[in-house]
């Protein structure tokens, strides 16, 4: 079936629990270590019924946040979300205390069980109503950030169609168009800054609830980090700063060289060249029919997965009125069905936000028939999959670019590297809100402000007051849904600098590591996965200063002002 005629019935939260109790008390009863897997199985099975509808109401409602019935489906989901993890702890209560566990990890790894361990950390009875309130926070904020409806050009414009604006030719309709966003945003101060101060607060709650100190290291145990801690990023953060910073300001004076500017506002940032930054040729049928060419240049397995994908109609591309922002790719379990969300908008981004969540979707292709527990990596590791698939598109970008596609190249290479500062600064910013939970709205605002200031000297907003006391965080909407994720994005990002390297050396080897790391899935830890496929840890002091020498080669070997 098509994605549309996928079925959709909202889930019996009763009858589920009573099946969850079921399962339980199978469990509990059973000796035999063999049918108890079999039992588990049945259990692997609930959680993925339960999740496909959660999958299908999400999916739907982000196409049309207007649409009444899928709005009140992910409410639903947002309020009864805890009574099921509850369940669905229990039940993993009872796996953990079964007196023929030995026999279990032999089946399921070690692993399994330490996801387990570390999930029940997570929740407990007393912070259902907490998280309720959590889930209704991020709905809330999504549907904000999905209202935007910005006068500009003689139309009435979403956030994702004022992005072409950015890049204008013309420095004043930039600089007129970064104006209008930050007065949507300026308009929307007060509620965005009280959505964000009663979401840190709640999760300071639910953290001391469940005994921890503060909600850092329960936002690492959600995330499912095993294998690193808080200190791991501090040090990989410092490298960046010591490693990546420098070198960034140096590709932002060229930029501005190639502007011809005296000195270079945040709203040039967005264009590239004075010839215009390099712009994919053609709709988005014409997109799609080049990524078809392109994945069946690239690899079997990848052409079987892109042309299910398009059989299937699994992606949703064009950016419109109600639809949320932002891009993601997601799996509906039970069909083992990818889907691929993102909002074109006619920039190279469009080319970008493809290749990155065909990545994602590609893994969970791969590892749809893997239990639960190892179908999702952690989310550092799901990365590596969709930011190396953007750098092994990159022989098959003249399809998309024709002209232009060696300044796509220039930029797509120094966006890359000019991010990993911005992806620290976000990272860093989060873990002094949340451990000091208690500052104040405008606090928050100075300490992102200061944190600008390290890790991106180089900005300057003009006239713009509004962002110049530190709020261009209020459009990340990652610090507000999944917090400590984004940190994620840099870690994949070195990763990628890898594979960007080795896929010049050698295509074939290259893939074949690339493809191993997929269908690994969550089956190793993202240390683990590195290790087996050796590949760098970013972890490790110096590593990102030696994945910096070929960049840094590439890039200086290009006369930029040419382009």
């Amino acid at each position: 079936m098509t994605f549309s005629n996928l079925p959709y019935k909202r889930p019996d939260v009763d009858v589920l629990i009573k099946k969850a109790q079921a399962i339980e008390s199978k469990l509990t009863q059973e000796s035999n270590p063999e049918k108890a897997i079999e039992i588990i199985q049945t259990f692997f099975q609930l959680q993925d019924d339960v999740d496909m509808m959660a999958q299908l109401a999400n999916i739907r409602y982000s196409l049309n946040t207007s649409d009444y019935f899928y709005e009140a489906e992910r409410t639903f989901f947002d309020e009864q979300g805890p009574n099921v993890t509850e369940a669905i702890q229990k039940v993993i209560h009872t796996i953990l205390s079964l007196e023929y566990r030995e026999a279990l990890t032999n089946h399921f790894g070690t692993l399994f069980f330490n996801k387990y361990e570390q999930q029940i950390k997570t929740f407990h009875p007393s912070i259902k109503d907490d998280l309720v309130k959590e889930n209704k926070l991020v709905t809330e904020y999504s549907k904000l950030i999905a209202s935007a409806r910005i006068d500009f050009d003689g139309q009435t414009l979403n956030l994702s169609k004022m992005a072409p604006y950015m890049q204008s030719l013309d420095r004043n309709i930039r600089h007129q168009a970064q104006l209008a966003v930050s007065h949507f945003f300026e308009s929307k101060e007060d509620a965005l800054d009280d959505i964000y101060d009663q979401l840190v607060q709640v999760r300071h709650q639910i953290a001391t609830k469940l005994g921890y100190e503060n909600f850092i290291q329960l936002g690492y145990d959600r995330l499912g980090r095993l294998d690193y801690t808080q200190k791991d990023v501090e040090v990989y953060r410092k490298q960046i700063e010591k490693d990546v910073v420098p070198y960034v300001q140096t590709l932002v004076s060229r930029q501005q060289k190639r502007l011809k500017l005296d000195n270079i506002k945040s709203y040039d940032m967005g264009i590239k060249f004075l010839s215009g930054s390099a712009k994919p040729k053609g709709d988005k049928d014409t997109l799609l029919k080049a990524a078809s060419t392109m994945y069946q240049e690239m690899d079997p397995t990848i052409n079987q997965f892109f042309e299910f994908m398009l059989d299937h109609e699994l992606l949703d591309l064009d950016a419109r009125e109600n639809k949320e922002s932002g891009g993601y790719a997601t799996l509906i379990p039970n069909y083992g069905y990818p889907f691929i969300f993102a909002n074109f908008n006619g920039t190279a981004h469009d080319v970008d936000v493809l290749t990155h969540e065909a990545g994602h979707a590609l893994q969970m292709y791969l590892s749809k028939d893997l239990i639960p527990e190892y179908r999702h990596p952690t989310l550092e590791a799901a990365e590596i999959h969709s930011m190396s698939m953007e750098f092994f598109a990159w022989p098959w970008m003249a399809h998309f670019f024709k002209e232009d596609t060696q300044k796509y190249y220039f930029q797509h290479l120094a966006g890359s590297v000019s991010f990993l500062p911005y992806g620290a600064l976000v990272d860093h910013f989060q873990h002094e809100v949340y451990g000091h939970p208690f500052m104040s709205k405008e606090e928050r605002k100075n300490i992102f402000h200061q944190l600008e200031k390290r890790y991106m000297p180089h900005t300057d907003y003009d006239d713009d007051s509004f962002l110049s006391k530190g709020t261009y965080w209020y459009r990340q909407i990652h610090i507000f849904s999944d917090p400590f994720y984004y940190i994620d994005y840099t870690l994949a990002q070195v990763v990628a600098f890898y594979f960007w390297h080795a896929f010049r050396e050698d295509k074939a080897s290259a893939l074949k590591t690339y493809l191993s790391v997929c269908k690994v899935g969550g089956s190793l830890t993202f240390s683990d996965i590195l290790k087996h496929h050796d590949l760098p840890l970013p972890f490790n002091e110096n590593m990102i200063a030696s994945l910096m020498k070929p960049l840094q080669s590439y890039l200086d070997s290009i006369d930029d002002q040419l382009l």
